[in-house]
C-alpha cells in the first residue's frame, strides 16, 4: 500500500486529527493513537455505541493502534520520545504552546529525529493574535466570513450540518501537508513542521465568491450568491409528497431542458436575471413542482439532462445503486463486535487502493506490544 512503511504517532482526538490519520491508515500507514490513560479520546464517550466506544470513534479510528501514555510524567515522556526516533509523522491538535510546555514541541522532536514530519492542527494556527484562543467549527467559519453567507435573505446565518472547517479546512489540508512533507523528505532527508489552521482552511473554501470581493470590495448579501440561494436554476423545491428536489440546471443547456419540461419556456432567457426576477421564477417553479410527487418528477426527468435529483435520506443514500457501485459503504467483520459498517475513503487509486484493515482499537490495546519492541 502507498504508506505501508510510514509510522504515525497521533496525539489528536475528536474529529480533525483522527480524520486526517484515518486517511493515512486507510492507505497503509501504521497509525498509533497516543491516548491519556483514564479516558482517552473524548470521542469514545459519544453515543450511540458499538461495544464500549461510539460509532463515530469507530469510524474515525479504524485500522489504528492505541497506546496509553501520560505525557505529563517524565517516564511516559521518555517512552514517547523513544517512539519518535522510529516514527515518520507526529500529529497533534493542542493549542499552541502546550507541546512546548511538555518539552515535546517540534524543535525538541526534530533534534531527536531530523526526518520527522510534525503536523499541528489548530483552530487559528501557530501564530497570530488568535493563536491561543479556543474554538470550534462554528467559530472558525464565523471568522472566515463563510457562515455569514449561509442562509436565507434577511434571516440568521445557517449553521451547516457538517463540520466544514474541521474536515475540509483541517483534516484534508493536514493529510495533504503531511504527504507533501514526506515527498519533499525523499529529496532532502529532512522533515518539517506542517502548520494547519482551520480558519485558514475555511477561508480557502470560498473560491467561487470571495475573489469577487477581493476584486471589487463589494460583498454580496446572504442569499444573493449565485450558488447559495439566488438563482432559480440552482435551488431546492418541495414536491407534492413533502419531499424535496435539488435543481442544478446552472448551464443554459440544462436550464432550457428544465424549463421545457415544466412548461415555462419563457424562463429560458432569464437564467441570469436580477434577483427580483429570480425570486418570482422560484415562486412559480415551486407551484408547479408541488403538483407531483418526487418519484413522479424523477420519472419525468429520468431521460432529461437537466441536473435534477432527489434529496435523499440516509436510508435511501446507503441503498442507492450508484453509492453501492462506488463501494462507499464498507463492512468489516470484527470477532468481538460483529459486522461494522464504515464510510469508505473517497480517494480511489487504481493500483494501490485504500483498505480498512480492522476495527478501532480499545483504549491502550497495543501499549504492551508496542513497547515490547522498544
Amino acid at each position: 500500500m502507498p504508506l505501508d512503511a510510514i509510522r504515525v504517532l497521533d496525539l489528536s482526538r475528536l474529529l480533525p486529527g483522527p480524520y486526517c490519520s484515518m486517511i493515512l491508515a486507510d492507505f497503509g500507514a501504521e497509525v498509533i493513537k497516543v491516548e491519556e490513560p483514564t479516558m482517552g479520546d473524548y470521542a469514545r464517550a459519544e453515543y450511540p455505541k458499538i461495544g464500549k466506544d461510539s460509532a463515530m470513534f469507530h469510524s474515525l479510528n479504524r485500522s489504528k493502534k492505541s497506546i496509553c501514555l501520560n505525557l505529563k510524567t517524565a517516564e511516559d515522556q521518555a517512552k514517547f520520545l523513544q517512539l519518535v526516533k522510529d516514527s515518520d509523522v507526529v500529529i497533534e491538535s493542542f493549542r499552541p504552546g502546550v507541546m512546548k510546555r511538555l518539552g515535546l514541541d517540534y524543535e525538541t522532536l526534530n533534534e531527536i529525529n531530523p526526518g520527522l514530519v510534525y503536523c499541528a492542527i489548530t483552530g487559528y494556527g501557530q501564530d497570530g493574535p488568535y493563536a491561543e484562543m479556543p474554538g470550534h467549527d462554528v467559530n472558525f467559519i464565523g471568522y472566515a466570513g463563510l457562515l455569514n453567507m449561509m442562509g436565507e435573505p434577511n434571516g440568521a446565518p445557517q449553521i451547516p450540518a457538517t463540520q466544514i472547517a474541521d474536515i475540509g479546512g483541517g483534516a484534508y489540508p493536514a493529510a495533504m501537508g503531511i504527504l507533501l512533507a514526506l515527498f519533499e523528505r525523499q529529496k532532502t532527508g529532512k522533515g518539517q513542521m506542517v502548520d494547519i489552521s482551520m480558519l485558514d482552511g475555511a477561508i480557502s473554501w470560498m473560491p467561487t465568491f470571495f475573489p469577487n470581493y477581493l476584486a471589487s470590495r463589494k460583498q454580496a448579501k446572504r442569499g444573493e450568491l449565485d450558488l447559495s440561494g439566488k438563482l432559480a436554476c440552482y435551488a431546492v423545491y418541495e414536491t407534492k409528497d413533502q419531499r424535496w428536489l435539488s435543481v442544478g440546471a446552472l448551464e443554459p443547456k440544462f436550464w432550457k431542458e428544465f424549463c421545457q419540461v415544466i412548461g415555462k419556456e419563457e424562463f429560458i432567457a432569464k437564467i441570469r436575471a436580477p434577483i427580483d426576477v429570480q425570486t418570482q421564477m422560484k415562486k412559480e417553479i415551486q407551484e408547479i413542482l408541488l403538483q407531483k410527487t418526487s418519484e413522479n418528477w424523477m420519472e419525468i426527468f429520468e431521460t432529461i439532462q437537466a441536473c435534477v435529483s432527489p434529496i435523499l435520506s440516509f436510508d435511501e443514500m446507503v441503498n442507492d445503486p450508484h453509492v453501492k457501485a462506488r463501494g462507499m459503504i464498507q463492512e468489516i467483520d470484527d470477532p468481538e463486535l460483529g459486522v461494522i459498517q464504515h464510510v469508505n475513503t473517497p480517494i480511489k487509486l487504481s493500483r494501490t487502493p485504500a483498505k480498512i484493515t480492522g476495527a478501532a482499537p480499545s483504549l491502550g490495546e497495543h501499549t504492551e506490544t508496542i513497547f515490547q519492541k522498544h
